[in-house]
């Protein structure tokens, strides 16, 4: 897919308590852009030697778990389960080419995609909650996680997409380590639903590539209500904050693949529940308008989504276009050309 992308102005927004300069949204070409590095980032921390200390920091955090805002504190590494319900172990579900995922994941290969099973949000409107809610997998070692990488690579994958990873960041890590010494060489994609520490995030800087969130929400209300986490908006903010940081918007190759950046997902909901609005605002005011944001029309209604008024049907064309255009207003110039299509589709049809 062909990129618009390359502006940039200075900016700084708080996060975490702490002032953080953000690569700039001008005309000039940003420090580190041109022809992207092939070289994984894993890779360059393990040739400075300080991945495996990285990984022993992480595994560490199992024996009082607090990965993610829920700081439940359990002994994972004891048997301990908390909120989320995963053992210490990784659980998967299925580990596939995946060739629904943004155009600069897929390729010609397809995304390289780990389903991991449990997760840290209890959305009522999952479409994925046996995995997610019930934990329907298969438990797998570090090393068999990082044996399923290296099949996707020589599968012809273009990238490891880590699904639901928040749980099981010291698994994918310590996996990661291996699967790097067993010559797997294609960039990390961190494929989370947003409900992160931004501490968290910061020590996965040099590991992961490609970010990929969700921005669910940005109403404490409405966060409570869908995802029982009414924190969910601060927490999701800040670790979005922290990953623009770190790799700052999608860089492609010459064959239009990521290859490192941002890309933030946001669902589309029915009544203006998830305040797309708010969401572009937010998106061009505190990173960037040259991110890569997908506005998704893929809402349908599952799980317990029947049993709440306002999200207990389908989205109409009317209210997807009217978010993209709210997108446009809001001056972002990275949408996803899936979304582009699809609104352009809808347009006609109204």
């Amino acid at each position: 897919m062909g990129m618009t992308r390359r502006e940039f102005i200075r900016s700084a927004v708080v996060a975490g308590g702490s002032l953080v300069a953000f690569p700039a949204c001008s005309r000039a070409q940003p420090p580190g852009a041109g022809k992207p590095s092939r070289e994984p980032a894993y890779a360059r921390l393990e040739a400075e030697g300080k991945l495996e200390g990285r990984v022993a920091e992480v595994h560490a955090m199992l024996r009082q778990c607090q990965l993610c805002p829920r700081n439940c504190g359990v002994n994972r590494l004891a048997g301990e389960t908390g909120f989320c319900r995963a053992p210490a172990e990784a659980v998967v579900s299925s580990h596939q080419p995946h060739f629904g995922e943004e155009l600069p994941l897929v390729g010609r290969g397809g995304s390289g995609t780990i389903f991991f099973a449990n997760c840290n949000l209890r959305c009522v409107f999952c479409q994925n909650w046996p995995i997610a809610h019930q934990g329907r997998g298969q438990k797998a070692t570090d090393p068999e996680v990082a044996d399923m990488m290296i099949r996707l690579q020589e599968r012809g994958c273009h990238n490891i997409n880590v699904v639901t990873p928040t749980h099981v960041m010291p698994n994918i890590l310590a996996a990661t380590r291996l699967a790097l010494h067993k010559g797997l060489r294609l960039p990390l994609v961190y494929n989370t639903g947003g409900y992160e520490h931004a501490d968290i995030i910061r020590r996965l800087e040099g590991v992961v590539g490609i970010y990929m969130p969700d921005l669910k929400f940005m109403d404490d209300e409405e966060s409570a209500r869908y995802l029982h986490a009414r924190d969910y908006p601060a927490h999701a903010q800040a670790a979005i904050r922290e990953m623009y940081r770190q790799v700052g918007p999608l860089q492609v190759d010459d064959r239009g693949l990521a290859v490192r950046g941002l890309m933030i997902r946001h669902l589309v909901m029915p009544n203006r529940t998830s305040n797309a609005k708010a969401f572009v605002q937010w998106v061009a005011e505190t990173l960037c308008a040259d991110v890569y944001v997908n506005i998704m029309a893929q809402y349908r209604v599952d799980y317990r989504a029947f049993d709440y008024p306002d999200i207990a049907r389908a989205i109409t064309a009317g209210e997807f276009v009217e978010a993209m255009e709210w997108a446009e207003a809001a001056g972002l110039r990275n949408l996803d050309a899936r979304s582009v299509s699809q609104r352009n589709v809808q347009r006609r049809r109204m």
